[in-house]
């Protein structure tokens, strides 16, 4: 398929992209979380609480909380099978855009065997990689001996995003130079850079063209924080997740700043900032040109692309705002190592940042490597924040992209309603649910979509309705939600989420909390459970089970630190004979863990290898 024209590229993705939602919401998030960390834990249950994230997108994956490098094929076997062989399995692969990582997992990988399958020598002695590594972009005049240091280290992101090259071996294409097609290529005929929503289902020709065979996808990805070394404490990691997720639809009125300066770190750049400027003003959207090495005593930084190697953010007396992507591109702004050059992305975080990014080795000043300035109109446009970056990075295998992916201050958000059902109702047979919403920009709604305990279930288009046999559900809680998918390219989503009792079998259910809501992580939580003719009792915390009851009645005790810090929701399960359908389900029991005083809230403490 050939992109023609702007307004024909968008007329084709619209029609690609309306059977299915784009513009990121919590449905679509797979969480990935380290149970042996307590930081890792802690920063999960605030964001699965702040986003709404469904207990079946979570995944407790054990992985050693002081490994900070792992080689490629441990990341393919220990980290990534894994994750998309759960997807699969949950039957959440209609469904799932993004992979976030909580923090404790190894954010760099080295690709020394899979690059030595490709005849790269890794020894500087030897021939010059440039003659043996074929890859598209990559210039045969570059040093040789800096290819052979920063080829083989890439970001955890970065290659979770490329995961259909990684999980194939393929070197050559991960590594590319434009691996990315989402990425899209200016063409003659675009009159402006488009923007669009993301769906893994999406297959991108080399221009970024949607094809509807034999191109590639991609997986959002990014990692919620690091406390590794130079990152970030927990506390810090919690208030911009926070702070981001209260920003969206907020539409802010701060100025994104280019800074520039002699710097080459600046001037690979500078001739982009100019057309980014003209298309942010169009938004109405603030935006300035500025010379320096950092905004000084702005106190309306919305977003900020800058170019320097070192820069103290708290001197510069600039404040960032809600909601802000902050990039810097430099070296090592994403190598988080004790003693490490260069100021890491995490100091944008510190103050605020909604976002921010940086390489994981040496990038050899490679422009393709970098967020392009773009990155803060698609955002502007209404994207969130993953789907900007990675709109905006043509060879994302080094970039560390740490924060909160579904930020979006500057999306149309639906407002939504429905009819024919109540929070609480009890409900049996078939349920015809009447969806309406509208947006703040007047913007049409595309199609809505029903969740039920997070998984996709059915669709309507506006004036229909959408329906639901509740006999092939298990007596219980459920938790229905209606989603309204904008019309348009980004397609950003709204929702409504409706508690409802299932009564079909007759099958009931009572846990409550015997101790108090708010818990010391030193003490024992209990609940105590009545469910007639269960074999047998679980309690899951999102989707790991933390308890277990033989037979229909007890107490169940769980020992709160095991939870980590912060809002915990619990389900708690009766077990019927026959399978899955004749469980039934109690009311989530909601409780906060309070912080650990041995809680690792100090990065400069925190495990490193």
């Amino acid at each position: 398929m050939k992109t023609r024209n702007f307004a024909l590229a968008i007329s084709i993705w619209s029609a690609i992209i309306s059977a299915a939602s784009a513009g990121g919401g919590p449905e679509n998030v797979f969480l990935v979380v380290n149970p042996k960390s307590q930081d890792s834990l802690t920063i999960a249950n605030h964001f699965i609480h702040l986003r709404q994230i469904p207990g079946g997108n979570v995944l407790y994956l054990p992985f050693d909380p002081k490994t900070e490098d792992i080689l490629v094929d441990p990341l393919r076997s220990k980290i990534l099978i894994p994750i998309f062989e759960t997807i699969q399995s949950r039957r959440l692969s209609a469904q799932i855009d993004y992979i976030a990582y909580s923090c404790d997992f190894p954010y760099r990988i080295v690709c020394n065997s899979d690059l030595r399958k490709i005849g790269v020598s890794l020894s500087p002695d030897d021939a010059p990689a440039s003659d043996k590594v074929k890859l598209t972009g990559v210039l045969p005049h570059l040093n040789p001996v800096l290819l052979s240091q920063s080829l083989p280290v890439a970001s955890l992101n970065g290659l979770t995003y490329l995961y259909q090259s990684v999980l194939k071996e393929e070197p050559e294409n991960y590594l590319d130079l434009h691996s990315n097609y989402y990425m899209r290529l200016p063409t003659p005929e675009q009159v402006e850079i488009p923007s669009i929503g993301f769906r893994s289902a999406w297959q991108f020709g080399p221009n970024g063209e949607l094809v509807e065979s034999n191109g590639k996808s991609y997986m959002l990805s990014v990692l919620l924080g690091i406390t590794f070394g130079r990152g970030n404490t927990v506390d810090e990691i919690v208030q911009y997740l926070k702070r981001s997720a209260a920003s969206d639809c907020s539409h802010p009125s701060g100025t994104i700043y280019f800074v520039q300066n002699t710097d080459v770190r600046s001037r690979a750049r500078h001739h982009l900032f100019p057309d980014a400027v003209k298309e942010l003003e169009k938004l109405g959207v603030s935006a300035q040109i500025i010379n320096g090495t950092v905004p000084i005593n702005k106190n309306d930084v919305q977003g900020v692309v800058m170019g320097t190697s070192d820069f103290d953010w708290k001197a510069s007396g600039s404040t960032i705002l809600p909601g802000a992507i902050c990039e810097d591109f430099t070296s090592f702004g994403g190598v988080m190592t004790i003693g490490a050059q260069q100021t890491p992305l995490t100091e944008f975080l510190r103050y605020g940042a909604a976002g921010a990014s940086g390489t994981v080795t040496e990038p050899i000043a490679i422009l393709n490597k970098f967020p392009l300035p773009s990155i803060q109109l698609h955002y502007a446009r209404g994207c969130s924040l993953a789907e900007a970056f990675f709109q905006s990075i043509y060879a994302p295998y080094q970039i560390l992209i740490v924060g909160d992916p579904l930020c979006r201050p500057w999306a149309n958000i639906p407002n939504v309603k429905v009819s024919g059902i109540k929070p609480d109702d009890k409900v049996k047979g078939t349920l015809t649910i009447t969806p309406t919403a509208t947006t703040p920009s007047g913007q049409g709604i595309d199609h809505f979509e029903l969740f039920v305990n997070g998984s996709r279930a059915t669709q309507c288009k506006p004036g229909q309705s959408l329906v639901l046999d509740s006999t092939l559900l298990p007596d219980g809680y459920q938790e229905l939600r209606i989603v309204a998918v904008e019309a348009g390219p980004i397609q950003s989503q709204g929702r409504v989420i409706l508690p409802i009792i299932t009564d079909n079998s007759g099958r009931s259910i009572e846990a409550k909390v015997t101790s108090q809501d708010v818990i010391r992580p030193d003490n024992p939580l209990t609940i105590e459970v009545n469910s007639p003719g269960s074999i047998g009792v679980i309690v899951l915390q999102n989707s790991r089970i933390v308890g277990r009851l033989p037979g229909e009645n007890g107490q169940i005790k769980i020992q709160a630190a095991d939870l980590g810090s912060g809002p915990v929701r619990l389900q708690v399960i009766g077990l019927g004979q026959g399978g899955p359908k004749t469980h039934v389900l109690a009311p989530p029991i909601v409780i906060t863990v309070e912080t650990s005083d041995t809680n690792n809230n100090n990065a400069s403490d925190s495990n490193q290898s």
